[in-house]
């Protein structure tokens, strides 16, 4: 290997951040799932792993009050621990709050890599929406983080994540061979459907929750202009895109084909993406998750545009291209007929399909939790029950720990928002409980969640630091607490195995 090339790869700094780790703690719950030898923790370990209330760099009123709230309702002292670190976590440790053009701004890294993910900041914060409406502060850093999104956008649709200084170069060196177009303020340049998606999710989300419109301004406008005028340029009706990418590297997740235009395609009204969420290059470029979250997102821009921006225009323009992308799904984006169709996760328009899922969100298993399906839809609940099986073949399941990963970690690598996402669009108490169980066995002692561990071998995880896992992970229990309060107030089993 090329010694130079590892120590720019991404994958590798990743994993040596990841190496450490304890003994791995876990209390089995409803199902057990635990192997017998796996130790116990004990209640005096359960020590707050939060910094010091001075060294936090962001602190909510409401959050800290919701925390209290739903810890009183957590009868497993592990559980409630590692909730209680989480939930936090992003404010604790990712938010930087300042102003822009006299206007309010947030920037958030996505952890223990210097940049901010669209994707990722958008997803960090989703848990803490329902307090918004109550919290000024909280209202200050959603504004904030909005209008960020809007600039960033603006500097480039393509773009997947952004340095905190909009006039810089990357902080990231793995960058420094791609061959793109990379603008001042762009960190990484991966063209992903989602980077536009997500945004748009959080806005629409904060929006309908506060009713407050300020965040909605012509800076936010001219993003939502040019986020439907992205999408629909990447259906490369024409037959080409302004888009390339090239990077230097022995991984070929790393990079796209064909000189960086992607795989061939027939133009069917798809959009194409260059790489998935979990940044790796697809294999074919019509990526179906994305392309459904993309129809649901069109739909909530299209609401803002209509009943806050009053353009209709505007509106007309994301519902026409979210109304060809839906008949392109329909046609396009199955593997099999009427009862026995599931959801392909990718395709190229000439017949030739991918089925497999990822972790990273949207996935083929995420559509619900995103909101891009009915959690009841019959199509989507197949697809699932697939995607949690053999057929996936990034489906790991060895020593009683049984999750999604994907080609980002490696082999056997389960990421638990996998297991997070699966609880929170299930409504079996088993199958909900296990997750749990999975979930508290993930942590390695550090009180955190992971990117990814190993599959029966959690002392083997990657990023001790990825705010997203984290804020995921104290959703799924306000979820709970809400919505299955038995599965939090029922002491945890003891017999493992």
């Amino acid at each position: 290997m090329n010694l130079s090339a590892a120590f720019y790869d991404r994958r590798l700094f990743l994993r040596r951040l990841g190496t450490a780790g304890a003994v791995a703690m876990a209390l089995a719950e409803g199902i057990g799932v635990l192997p017998e030898a796996t130790p116990r923790a004990q209640a005096a370990e359960f020590v707050s792993r939060r910094p010091a209330p001075k060294d936090r760099r962001f602190s909510s009123p409401a959050v800290e009050a919701e925390i209290a709230r739903v810890s009183a309702q957590i009868a497993d002292p592990e559980l409630a621990w590692l909730f209680a670190n989480c939930y936090p976590n992003t404010l604790d440790t990712t938010v930087e709050i300042g102003t822009m053009g006299g206007r309010p701004d947030a920037f958030i890294l996505t952890g223990d890599i210097p940049a901010m993910w669209l994707r990722d900041s958008s997803s960090q914060v989703w848990g803490y929406l329902h307090l918004a409406k109550s919290d000024a502060a909280l209202q200050r850093l959603f504004r904030g983080l909005i209008g960020r999104h809007a600039r960033s956008i603006l500097i480039d649709p393509y773009a997947n994540a952004f340095a905190r200084d909009p006039n810089a170069k990357s902080p990231l060196w793995w960058v420094s061979s791609d061959a793109t177009t990379m603008r001042p303020g762009v960190a990484e340049r991966k063209w992903e459907i989602d980077s536009l998606c997500h945004p748009v999710r959080l806005a629409w989300g904060y929006w309908k929750t506060t009713g407050d419109t300020m965040p909605f301004d012509s800076e936010w406008h001219r993003a939502a202009q040019v986020i439907v005028a992205t999408l629909r340029a990447e259906q490369r009706k024409s037959g080409t895109s302004p888009y390339r990418f090239q990077r230097n590297t022995n991984n070929p997740a790393d990079t796209v084909m064909l000189r960086g235009i992607g795989a061939p395609t027939r133009k069917i009204g798809l959009i194409h993406s260059m790489f998935r969420p979990s940044d790796d290059a697809c294999v074919y470029p019509f990526l179906i998750p994305a392309n459904l979250f993309a129809v649901r997102a069109l739909h909530w821009l299209a609401e803002i545009a209509g009943s806050v921006l009053h353009d209709a225009t505007l509106a007309n323009d994301a519902l026409g291209l979210a109304d060809e992308v839906a008949a392109a799904l329909a046609q396009y984006g199955r593997i099999g007929e009427g009862p026995n169709a599931v959801w392909a996760y990718e395709v190229d328009g000439f017949g030739n399909t991918l089925f497999m899922d990822d972790a990273n969100a949207p996935s083929l298993s995420s559509l619900a939790y995103l909101g891009a399906v009915p959690r009841d839809d019959a199509l989507f609940s197949r697809t699932e029950a697939r995607c949690w099986s053999t057929a996936n073949p990034y489906f790991f399941s060895q020593g009683g720990h049984s999750g999604i990963g994907g080609p980002h970690a490696g082999l056997g690598m389960i990421w638990p928002m996998s297991l997070t996402i699966r609880a929170m669009t299930s409504d079996d108490p088993r199958v909900v409980a296990g997750c749990l169980a999975q979930l508290k066995t993930s942590h390695a002692g550090t009180g955190y969640m992971h990117e990814a561990f190993e599959a029966g071998n959690p002392t083997h995880y990657t990023r001790p630091w990825f705010a997203w896992a984290n804020g995921l992970f104290g959703e799924l229990v306000i979820d709970l607490a809400a919505r299955m309060p038995r599965m939090l107030a029922v002491p945890p089993a003891l017999k493992p195995g």
